[in-house]
């Protein structure tokens, strides 16, 4: 049931309402990968997207080697090198949102360009394995495994290891908090290297959907409930109804000690099924002494930064963001 009074904006209101006539409805029809997947690639946002902003290069990469999983990853530096600040500039590895099962580097370039534009920080975009071809915990591998190369080789991109983050958009967020808890926790055999901050952007941190927030956006707000318990089965398969895939691995917001984590900072869009679970992650971090920052915004929903050319408040949110990385940095 949606809530009376509709809580968007009405700007945002008609851009949800766009969006969703063109994403497909789990109501109408069974969902399959193949639709969900043209439906991302052709864009859910009204009218065609600018391309962003010009940056100094935007490459790919494909990192190699025994200790790489062969990921496709895109570069993204705003300056040339030589340009940079003193000690390198700062790095983030961004990983794209999409349910574990929809979008790539492409649906996600646009968000890329602009975080690397707007806060200065080189930008490696990271092309991880979908569901259902490959199920948990293949994207978590890859997530963890970029980050691991992205800190290694940060100097050979002109950035300073003691300024590289991690983040990411929706499911792409669930990941990117999944990598830093392998750091923290030293899972992955690199404890001891800390990041700078992790920026996470409506981030699905766990593979439950509890809270007032999901009975009330459940359905109207783009994306739905049923929308987000089909990403979960096709990306943990038979675990999704199993207790013991809502651990850590799957779900870094339910790990039992986050007092390792790094800064963090959360993009909440106000009329998302996720918010309950971020604020609680929220809550969670800061508890164990954690630095963190929440930025809600009013009257958005799952989603917003797709409409950044036609919400102000989608501005507003990338602009913050960039902010955020720009003087966390400033600090190292």
């Amino acid at each position: 049931m949606t809530p009376t009074p509709d809580l968007l904006s009405p700007a945002a209101r008609v851009l949800c309402d766009a969006m969703a006539a063109h994403f497909p409805d789990p109501a109408q029809a069974p969902l399959t990968v193949a639709s969900m997947r043209a439906a991302s690639s052709a864009g859910t946002a009204p009218g065609e997207k600018p391309p962003g902003p010009e940056l100094a290069e935007v490459r790919e990469l494909l990192p190699g080697g025994p200790e790489d999983v062969p990921v496709r990853m895109r570069l993204y530096q705003p300056e040339p090198q030589s340009a940079g600040a003193a000690g390198g500039r700062p790095l983030l590895l961004f990983l794209h949102g999409g349910g574990f099962v929809i979008c790539d580097l492409d649906t996600h370039d646009r968000t890329a360009r602009e975080l690397a534009h707007r806060s200065g920080a080189t930008v490696l975009s990271v092309d991880y394995r979908l569901a259902p071809e490959h199920p948990f915990p293949a994207a978590t591998q890859d997530a963890r495994a970029a980050l691991a190369w992205a800190l290694r080789h940060a100097e050979e991109l002109g950035c300073a290891p003691s300024r590289v983050f991690v983040g990411g958009d929706s499911a792409g967020g669930n990941l990117a908090a999944g990598a830093a808890l392998g750091l923290a926790t030293a899972e992955d055999g690199h404890g001891g290297v800390a990041l700078a901050g992790q920026l996470l952007i409506y981030p699905c941190v766990e593979q439950r959907f509890l809270g007032a927030s999901a009975e009330l956006f459940g359905e109207g707000y783009f994306m739905t409930l049923d929308h987000l318990r089909w990403f979960t089965e096709q990306y943990l398969g038979p675990a999704a109804t199993d207790l013991a895939a809502l651990g850590p691995l799957a779900s870094p917001g339910l790990a039992p000690d986050l007092s390792g984590m790094p800064p963090t900072l959360l993009v909440v869009a106000d009329c998302d099924i996720l918010r309950d679970q971020t604020l609680a992650y929220a809550r969670r971090l800061a508890a164990a002494g954690v630095p963190v920052e929440v930025q809600l915004h009013p009257g958005t929903f799952h989603g917003f930064l797709g409409v950044l050319d036609h919400l102000p408040a989608a501005d507003t949110a990338l602009t913050g963001a960039a902010m955020w990385l720009r003087h966390r940095a400033e600090r190292l």
